[in-house]
This record gives C-alpha cells, structure tokens and sequence, in this order.
C-alpha cells in the first residue's frame, strides 16, 4: 500500500506513528530505526525525516502517546477517603500497564536515560504533569503539615524512585515475589516515612 499518495501529512504523520508504535510493542525499541520504520509503514526514510526532521522527535512522539495512554489509566482509579489505598491502586494499575505495555515503556526509559529532558516539547510535558496531577491533590491533603517545598520534594523524589524501581523489575526476575508487591512495598515504606517527618514538624 502506498501511503503516500492521496494523503495529507497530517493522515501519513498518524499512520507512521500508529506503524512506529506496533514495531516498537511487537519487535522491541531496538527494532525502532528510519529504514525499519520505512518497512513497517510503507513510506520512505525521506517522508519519515520530512515528518519528524529526526527519529528523536519521532520517539517522542511515541513517548507522549505512552504518557496520555498511563494518564488515562491512572486517571480511571476512582478518588476514594483514603489516600493510601488509592495510591497503592494506582501503582497497581500502573504496573499492569508497564508489564503489559513492557516495549513501548522501555522506548519512554531508555530515551530518558540518553537525553538530559531540558527541551521537552510542550505536548510532552503536559502527558507528564497530567499524571503527576492524578493523586497531586491527594498528597498534598495527606501530607499538609509539610512546606509546599518539602511536598513537591517529596512528591518528586517518590515518583523517581516507582519509576526507576518498576523500569529495573521488568528487567530481572523476581521468582515468587510479584513486582507489583515490590513496588507496592516501595510506596508504603517510603510513606511511613513521611509519616514520622510530618509528626515531628
């Protein structure tokens, strides 16, 4: 099929990320290059750089899709009274997503690991925020005897390690022991911790 006739840019922009995605989910990231891209969708390694200028802007398009399609999920946890059980909902749905979706999330980790993420296009940064913003007001609530400094400190410094954490289980085998039950120990571990610091504030 040639795409490339009878279409606009923006419908071969869609079909070349739709193509990108299912290489990535079926072969892996590795397999994410211009000519494999080329094969996949049928378009030339030409229309491929005239879309995207380079295949790092390609994979961050990949990325955003991830970001929104993880928003969305950790969106659909219903905001129940008690925060901590939520948030462990959460880090369930999240890791069913990851294991199930293992490919395209290590497209998002290992383009991470590479780049310094200074110049993140604005799209890209809003999947991110979105997500942060889905249990944001929960842990604020939660933690209110904290400064705001020390919440968004403590925010981030959780959401770096359940990202790095789940990113290296996916690579080792953890026999018996669910990956999910190791994060699910990383959350609580860390919000006891936050408990004790906004007892003695």
């Amino acid at each position: 099929m040639d795409i490339q006739k009878n279409n606009t840019k923006a419908e071969i922009r869609a079909w070349l990320l739709q193509a990108g995605r299912k290489l990535v989910a079926e072969k892996g990231a590795a397999f994410l290059t211009a000519r494999k891209l080329s094969e996949a969708s049928g378009c030339s390694v030409g229309t491929i750089y005239n879309q995207f200028g380079n295949m790092d802007n390609f994979v961050l398009e990949q990325n955003a899709v991830t970001l929104d399609e993880l928003g969305r999920v950790l969106a659909e946890v219903l905001p129940g009274s008690d925060f901590y059980r939520r948030l462990n909902r959460c880090v369930d749905a999240y890791m069913d997503w990851i294991v199930n979706h293992k490919n395209l999330w290590f497209l998002l980790y290992d383009f991470h690991l590479r780049n310094d993420n200074k110049n993140l296009p604005r799209g890209y940064k809003r999947a991110y925020l979105n997500i942060c913003r889905s249990w944001e007001a929960d842990f604020d609530r939660a933690f209110g005897q904290l400064s705001a400094k020390e919440r968004k400190v403590s925010r981030d410094v959780l959401l770096t390690a359940v990202f790095a954490t789940s990113s290296f289980l996916l690579m080792q085998s953890t026999g018996k022991v669910s990956k999910k039950n190791v994060c699910r120990l990383l959350l609580n571990t860390y919000l006891a911790g936050l408990e004790v610091l906004k007892r003695v504030k």
